[in-house]
Formats: structure tokens, sequence, C-alpha cells
């Protein structure tokens, strides 16, 4: 059987491994720029879609605290993440009556798509084993930066009683990055 000038048996001789070598050189030469064209925007979109550099690239950022000037914010609660990302969380009160997190000193891998969650912890056990799928949850937004102090608002109607602990996860694979339980200041 051929395809392409290949066969696609076994050569039986170092003469027709010759030969196939040849014919199959011959084909690429003939459809270089083909290949030029068609492989440029594979390799485009595979490194958009990877993006291979951010492995290697820390992006720090340290968010001032929100700054009211009738009071200084109250922390109501706090948490340590795991050992895999290492940091703090704490919440704080603001004197108008709204709530902010704060994430301290976490460090995340720079390839991830981490978004942080206000969870529950009854449902950190399932969370860890399976990923995010089973985890009610609310969304905060996208994790700012790999490296930092960044604020995170508390949406007016989450409960912090029933969603006690904060959650990281990659949005890409949906694994939980780490995890921390709230527990009051």
């Amino acid at each position: 059987m051929t395809g392409i000038g290949l066969r696609l048996e076994r050569p039986d001789s170092l003469l027709e491994l010759n030969i196939m070598t040849i014919k199959a050189s011959a084909w690429v030469s003939r459809h270089k720029r083909i290949l030029i064209v068609t492989s440029i925007p594979i390799l485009v979109a595979l490194w958009w879609a990877f993006r291979p550099e951010k492995l290697w690239i820390n992006q720090t950022v340290n968010e001032p605290a929100p700054f009211d000037t009738s009071a200084a914010p109250e922390p109501i609660f706090t948490g340590q993440f795991d050992s895999k990302t290492g940091g703090r969380v704490t919440v704080f009160k603001k004197a108008g009556g709204g709530e902010y997190l704060r994430l301290s000193d976490l460090t995340v891998p720079g390839d991830a798509d981490a978004h942080v969650e206000l969870a529950r912890s009854g449902d950190l056990g399932k969370v860890q084993d399976a990923g995010k799928a089973d985890l009610d949850s609310i969304d905060l937004g996208p994790l700012k930066n790999n490296q930092s102090q960044q604020n995170y608002d508390s949406p007016a109607t989450a409960d912090l009683t029933k969603y006690d602990a904060v959650a990281i996860y990659d949005k890409r694979t949906g694994a939980v990055l780490s995890l921390a339980k709230l527990e009051a200041f």
C-alpha cells in the first residue's frame, strides 16, 4: 500500500529504506512552503493556549488596603492557606458596612488561571479530592498576580458564617490550588 510516495510496510532491505527516505525528503522539499505556512499559525495557537513563558515570569503586586478616612477597617476573620501556596487571608469590615478579603504573602504557580472563591468549609474535603466541580462557592474574580498582597470585595449577599473558607482554583484545569478555613479574629 502506498500513500504520498511512501510505503507503509516495513522495508526488507537497507536499499528500500534509503529509497523511502529520498522520496520523503523530495516530498517535504516540494511542499516546504505549505508546511511553513500551516505550521506558523499552529505554533502561535499552541503558544497562546499554554503560555510557556509564564512558568518563569512572576508578577508581584502590593495593593494597599482600601482607604477610608472615617475609621480603620476591623479584622473579623482570618485563615492560613495550606502549604501549596502559603500566605494568609484576612476579612476586614469596612467602616461603611462592607467587607473585603485581603490575601497576604500568597504565591501560586505563574501558569495557573487562578480565581479566588468563597466556599463552605464542609465542602473542603471533597473539593481537595474532586476539584472545583462540587464546590458551592462565590467567585470573587481572577487572582490579580501570582505573588502579592491583594484585596477582593466581598459581595453584600455573601454570608461569611455559611461561606467560611477561601479557595484558590485553576479555572483552566479545575484543580484547587489552595484552601484556607476562616476563623474568627
